[in-house]
């Protein structure tokens, strides 16, 4: 998070309105020393922490606003165990070095699922799986592939024709598509307080409120100076603040581009639209350029989100382009009103996997998740948290040089660019 989010109050939003309370997490007041200095309070520096009390290293973590402030309180609350890249497009960017990542993602949702059960998290998990699905019979061939690149890797994966999917999502929009059983959904403001407080628990510090201005090295420690005046001197450091990256770290803020992703979320359905718009309980989203994601949470709300645009949004008419979405999918929502609307940023990186970097001795920085931070990041913390304290255990995300995007300072006109550039090829297809 950068200088100017520091200390903001929790956005509304659906989750917000809803979650479990937050824990007591204070500012810093006085100054100490760690073995692991976290800056960021999401799913990575929150799962980060967590595993890394359990294994009895001493631990802090620093967040500029209050956990789950950022994308981790923001975002669809789908638990998809995927990357944009399918099993064999992995195997041909990076080699041998794909498989032990493609293992660690098959296995991301089953760590978020055993954390909620282990520490008892009240995030009204559901796991019936994620429904992928496509406008045309093209697309829809290329869903049945990547199904089947799964299923040679032991996933139940069901192919799904029109009808099947009409019946699933209770929408005559899509020609087919696929399930992918081992996602679901969550609570993820609930989940990232959870996470904290299971943490805090096992003797992690959380400090909210909490601004890292500077961070330097001093001699075998690195000492992080904070808006609160005290300092934290640790032998190691992780920087997790994905989409709201700010400078802390010369050129990391340049390797993503923090791309707003919008949501709506109805009042509660009844009748009808209740019965027939994802009666199973899945997750699901399209194939399209420009993302729609959609689910139903605990109290019968649809929930639908996509792009939206590069600013924060002002209002309410920054959600129309979702809410006409909303009506041309689903006819049978006629009447029914959005009682929330939020935005939140995503961190897309230039090759849409996520980046772990290590540029100088006892720092390491990973972010860009490209939408989709609720398994990926939970499981980035927890492997992060097992190459701090087994430097010798094998490493599954690939470790890269910082490579700030060229003309980063373009960002907004990118962004801008390619979402009317993806809407013009979504409708010509």
């Amino acid at each position: 998070m950068n200088v100017a989010q520091a200390g903001l109050a929790m956005p509304d939003s659906l989750w917000a309105a809803t979650a479990s309370p937050a824990p007591v997490t204070l500012p810093l007041d006085e100054s100490i020393t760690v073995d692991v200095a976290i800056v960021g309070g999401g799913f990575t520096g929150l799962s980060a922490a967590l595993h890394l009390a359990e294994a009895g290293v001493t631990v802090c973590v620093l967040e500029a606003s209050e956990p789950g402030w950022g994308a981790s309180g923001r975002n669809g609350g789908q638990v998809n165990p995927t990357l944009k890249h399918d099993p064999d497009e992995l195997q041909r960017l990076l080699g041998p070095q794909a498989e032990p990542l493609i293992d660690a993602i098959d296995r991301s949702a089953d760590l978020v699922f055993e954390l909620i059960e282990r520490h008892r998290i009240p995030c009204h998990p559901v796991r019936r799986g994620w429904l992928q699905v496509a406008h045309s019979e093209q697309a829809v061939a290329g869903l049945h592939a990547r199904a089947e690149q799964w299923r040679r890797r032991g996933v139940q994966t069901e192919l799904l024709d029109r009808a099947a999917v009409a019946r699933r999502v209770g929408s005559e929009a899509f020609a087919g598509g696929w399930l992918d059983p081992r996602a679901g959904g969550i609570q993820p403001l609930s989940f990232t307080r959870g996470l904290a407080c299971a943490a805090l628990e096992l003797g992690a510090r959380i400090h909210s409120h909490t601004l890292v201005s500077g961070l330097r090295r001093e001699g075998r420690q690195w000492c992080l100076q904070t808006s609160t005046g005290p300092t934290v001197h640790a032998q190691r450091v992780l920087l997790a603040t994905n989409g709201y990256t700010g400078a802390l770290w010369p050129g990391l803020q340049q390797t993503v581009l923090a791309a707003n992703s919008f949501i709506v979320a109805t009042e509660p359905l009844r009748g009808e639209a209740a019965h027939s718009i994802l009666p199973g309980g899945e997750t699901g989203s399209n194939t399209q350029r420009l993302l729609l994601y959609f689910r139903r949470d605990e109290q019968g709300r649809l929930l639908l989100g996509g792009r939206g645009r590069f600013a924060e949004p002002a209002g309410s008419q920054d959600f129309r382009h979702l809410e006409r979405s909303l009506a041309l999918l689903f006819p049978q929502l006629r009447g029914v009103r959005c009682d929330y609307r939020w935005a939140g940023r995503v961190a897309i990186t230039r090759d849409f996997l996520p980046h772990v970097h290590e540029p100088a001795p006892g720092i390491t920085m990973a972010l860009g998740y490209n939408g989709r931070g609720v398994a990926a990041a939970t499981a980035m913390g927890r492997h992060l948290a097992l190459r701090m304290t087994k430097p010798d255990a094998p490493f599954p995300f690939p470790i890269s040089p910082i490579r700030p995007i060229p003309m980063h300072g373009l960002q907004r006109f990118y962004i801008a660019a390619g979402v009317a550039w993806y809407a013009l090829m979504d409708r010509l297809a």
